[in-house]
């Protein structure tokens, strides 16, 4: 087994670059090239200050480490994150605005701001958003040079959305004992596997589009992929008996055949390639650690059998390897958009990113539990 100890290092390392990441230069995304927003080179997701799904993703993996060690050694950082933005104006309500408020749940019980802030947007979400056919959450985000705008990617559905909305709906559901928000948590995951769940691999494709009734190019991306194995039993932690019957086992089932397609593609370096089933794209750390943080979870829930222990390891290893002495998880692409193919993919630049650090500090502190 991967040493606990340089698991443990690795994951303060991360954790002390990570809340010194930094700002952004929105002025930087007012001219910006579309070939370098196909790059994930988008000023608005490097640092840790912004409000929106780099950084939400990003405190997530801080609060991780502050649950794993129990001391709020990080309460301070994190206060002062929400009131920073709280002050400066949060940016348009969307789906990728949303992930930061599953961090600020956990500080409800602080400010009386902070749980108004979590009910507003849980309500919005049911009433608010833009839906596709089905009842599924549109994927609207953030309008490129403008936080204060959103682009509505009318009729598209991304597995994205699961991570960065559905999971804080049904963990408010589970807070506020509000059935109807559980309920629309569950739908979603429902929705989303419907439509984007590749039955033919077990895999998930990036997602759907009602306009033109396809799955963009139905490729395997890594990352997408994580937001689904890390997404479900994080789910089914945050719910827990508030889902239960065949809702669960539909969802413990999904999860089990998307792990089992996911160890025959785990490189020899314990992590995974960009495209998962192609080996000629580059191996992808933020993806292969929301896949090890999952997989561990799932382990751990006893959804999954000893048997995918060794695999977690590889990959508890790989992430080590994968982050310099200095913090810097390395190896992370870019902010990605649903492409028409694996080259789409492949051409994503590789640049320091705060949800890079966060899965990987996530699957530190699973495997750390493990």
């Amino acid at each position: 087994m991967t040493d606990k100890k340089l698991i443990e290092k690795t994951a303060l390392n991360a954790a002390a670059k990570l809340i010194n990441f930094g700002g952004a230069d929105y002025s930087a995304d007012s001219a910006i090239k579309k070939e370098d927003t196909s790059k994930g080179l988008i000023a608005r997701d490097a640092g840790i200050e912004e409000w929106d799904w780099p950084q939400g993703v990003g405190i997530m993996g801080i609060q991780r480490l502050n649950e794993y060690y129990g001391d709020g050694r990080y309460d301070k950082f994190l206060d002062e994150w929400f009131l920073n933005n709280i002050k400066r104006g949060l940016p348009s309500a969307n789906i990728n605005t949303t992930i930061p408020f599953l961090t600020l749940a956990d500080f409800c019980g602080r400010r009386p701001e902070y749980k108004k802030l979590c009910l507003e947007r849980a309500q919005w979400l049911k009433d608010g958003l833009p839906k596709t056919e089905d009842g599924g959450f549109q994927h609207v985000t953030t309008a490129i040079g403008d936080r204060n705008a959103v682009t509505l990617h009318e009729g598209l559905l991304w597995i994205d959305t699961l991570f960065m909305a559905a999971l804080f709906m049904g963990k408010m559901g589970a807070i506020e004992h509000r059935d109807d928000w559980t309920d629309e948590a569950v739908k979603q995951f429902l929705v989303h596997i419907k439509y984007i769940y590749d039955k033919k691999t077990g895999l998930f494709f990036h997602g759907w589009d009602f306009n033109r009734r396809n799955n963009y190019g139905e490729v395997h991306w890594a990352r997408g992929n994580c937001w689904a194995t890390l997404g479900i039993p994080e789910f089914l932690r945050l719910c827990g008996d508030r889902i239960g019957g065949g809702v669960r086992e539909f969802l413990t089932d999904t999860f089990k055949a998307q792990a089992a397609a996911l160890i025959k593609l785990q490189d020899k370096t314990g992590l995974w390639h960009t495209v998962l089933d192609d080996d000629t794209s580059y191996i992808e750390t933020s993806g292969s650690a929301g896949i090890c943080a999952g997989l561990i979870m799932g382990i751990r829930q006893g959804i999954l059998g000893e048997e995918y222990i060794p695999a977690a390891d590889m990959a508890l290893k790989g992430l080590c390897d994968m982050t310099d002495k200095d913090g810097t998880v390395k190896n992370v692409s870019g902010g990605t958009g649903a492409g028409m193919d694996a080259e789409h993919y492949k051409r994503v630049a590789l640049v320091p990113r705060a949800y890079g650090q966060a899965l990987c500090i996530i699957a530190l502190c699973e495997g750390l539990k493990l």
